[in-house]
């Protein structure tokens, strides 16, 4: 295990070289010149001399190559310039508002495993009963609603209509519960309906069969071996639905004004603030990234059968 981990950390160094290569040459590749967004958001009028000046300024007239390895050799020391809007230091920015955003999605997931767990052993548990029929139709439509209209439909009917909850803004617990439940909807639904069919299928594999031949108590064989088979795909697909739940957190930080990084970046995009978009882009696929590391690690403790070697993935 301990030398799968270094592997795949060392994986990393490769990976988010080539991310932040893309990331750079996308930006610059655009049609729009951060020269002139640095001279519209400073309120300077955009001759030819303030361009040339701005451009030496913002190190835009070196060559590409030599651009890149100044950005990359700042971004490792988590230097990522200065705003054009704020005129202060990027990274301050991000780290104000990121707790924001990992308290909105730590909220999320947290809600996606309470749900989806329990929806998916019950629907597997009454299968074909008008229980498992309830939870199927709501997974259906779940999957079925976007995440933005659903927002929207909470904040009419809990915020306006009943007054339950706050819409905009954030504080106690009241003002994540819409936020969050509008970001992992879809996650949840998907996920019951993954545990479900899972374990459906391991409740017919010849292992189950022979445990209940031999009087193991059913119990003992939902625990010990249904359930914590059917778990592994659900890992995996949790893993891949936290990229969702942060591009989720952004659109729930714009609908209900919450303070955080998504929020700031889709400012920032409109403002065409070519630093702070930098930033959030690299930011958030590090984040994406070592999740994914930790899906892989719990991956491989759920099953002990699963032998990382140097030629891949073997099953003992």
């Amino acid at each position: 295990m301990a030398k799968f981990i270094v592997k795949r950390i060392l994986m990393l160094i490769p990976m988010l070289f080539i991310v932040s290569v893309i990331v750079f040459l996308l930006l610059h590749a655009g049609p729009n010149d951060p020269a002139m967004s640095y001279l519209r958001l400073s309120n300077i009028p955009p001759t030819d001399a303030a361009l040339e000046n701005a451009r030496h300024e913002l190190g835009l007239d070196r060559p590409l190559l030599t651009q890149y390895i100044s950005w990359i050799s700042r971004a490792v020391r988590m230097d990522f310039g200065i705003s054009y809007v704020t005129k202060a230091p990027v990274t301050r920015h991000l780290l104000h508002y990121l707790p924001n955003t990992l308290y909105l999605a730590g909220v999320s997931i947290v809600i996606m495993i309470v749900l989806s767990l329990p929806m998916g052993m019950l629907a597997a548990k009454y299968h074909g009963k008008w229980q498992d029929n309830v939870l199927r139709v709501f997974a259906y439509a779940g999957v079925s609603i976007p995440s933005f209209w659903f927002a929207f439909l909470m904040i009419f009917i809990f915020a306006i209509r009943l007054k339950w909850l706050p819409a905009l803004g954030m504080g106690g617990l009241r003002y994540v519960i819409m936020p969050s439940l509008s970001v992992v909807l879809m996650s949840t639904c998907i996920n019951a309906r993954l545990l479900r069919g899972n374990m459906l299928e391991q409740a017919n594999t010849r292992y189950v069969v022979y445990a209940r031949f031999r009087g193991v108590r059913e119990k003992y064989i939902t625990r010990h071996h249904i359930m914590k088979n059917s778990f592994i795909p659900v890992v995996t697909a949790m893993g891949m639905h936290i990229g969702e739940v942060l591009g989720g957190a952004v659109v729930a930080e714009v609908i209900f004004a919450w303070p955080g990084v998504g929020r700031y970046a889709v400012s920032a995009i409109n403002n065409r603030d070519f630093p702070v978009m930098q930033c959030f882009i690299l930011m958030m696929t590090v984040i994406f990234v070592l999740c994914n590391l930790v899906t892989d690690i719990l991956y491989a403790a759920l099953d002990p059968r699963i032998r990382y070697g140097e030629g891949g993935i073997s099953h003992a």
